[in-house]
């Protein structure tokens, strides 16, 4: 459980909960002023729990937490992979990281590793590498490798794939028409990429494909545990969006 609270100082319920052993709390922008303060407020909540897991989402772009004020110092997904190198993406990613790691941060909710494939889509757009499998896969796997060479963990998001949809998840259930064979083709290679590149956590994208399942992947055992588990062998920490 990842808990998030209002306010740049923790309130009373959370270091009560993190006494009794709650592991982990979500930053967002609105708990975060600047560098000094966010050490300052990890710090506090390891002075009631030291094992806690403090996560944010870090994507660079449009995507920051903890330069929400100034804007990220980071091109986004959309710009690394017009770019196209992935010792860039990978540099730009370990300074990312290392930027977690001085404030107390150890939990990057990204790379998002969605493929841009629908025009449409209201939330993925250049948050996306790019349209192709293969240059998003390589640089997930670029991204995944340099923010946990900081010992930051990263997550790559949305399991198995939000580039199709033509809405928010965040507001409607969206459904996409794709078969298994299709996602595998395209929408499943930068997850294998991250994977292989030993990404410490996967989220879910809630999503229904009725091709596939009835549920959301969020909650589908043929997603979870047939697909990610068991045929792309991931064996790591699976969050909700």
């Amino acid at each position: 459980m990842l808990a998030r609270f209002h306010g740049t100082t923790p309130p009373d319920w959370l270091l009560r909960w993190l006494d009794d052993g709650l592991g982990g709390v979500l930053l967002f922008a609105g708990n975060i002023t600047g560098p000094e303060q966010l050490r300052a407020l990890t710090e506090e909540l390891r002075a009631h729990n030291p094992d806690v897991l403090i996560a944010a989402d870090e994507e660079g772009g449009v995507v920051t937490r903890v330069e929400a004020r100034t804007g990220s110092s980071y091109p986004g997904n959309a710009a690394l992979g017009a770019i196209d190198d992935t010792g860039l993406t990978r540099r730009v990613a370990a300074s990312i990281g290392a930027m977690l790691a001085e404030g107390g941060v150890n939990l990057d909710l990204a790379p998002d590793v969605d493929i841009d494939s629908n025009p449409a889509n209201p939330i993925i757009g250049v948050r996306s590498f790019g349209a192709d499998p293969g240059l998003v896969a390589a640089h997930a796997a670029a991204f995944v490798e340099g923010v946990q060479s900081h010992l930051v963990a990263a997550c790559a998001k949305h399991f198995p794939g939000h580039g199709r949809a033509d809405s928010d998840s965040h507001l409607v259930l969206p459904v996409v028409g794709a078969s298994l064979q299709q996602l595998r083709d395209t929408d499943l290679m930068p997850f294998q990429a991250a994977i292989r590149a030993g990404v410490r956590c996967v989220m879910t994208a809630h999503v229904v494909f009725p091709e596939i399942d009835t549920v959301p992947a969020t909650i589908s055992r043929k997603f979870l545990t047939d697909l990610l588990r068991g045929e792309l062998g991931f064996d790591g920490v699976i969050i909700t969006d």
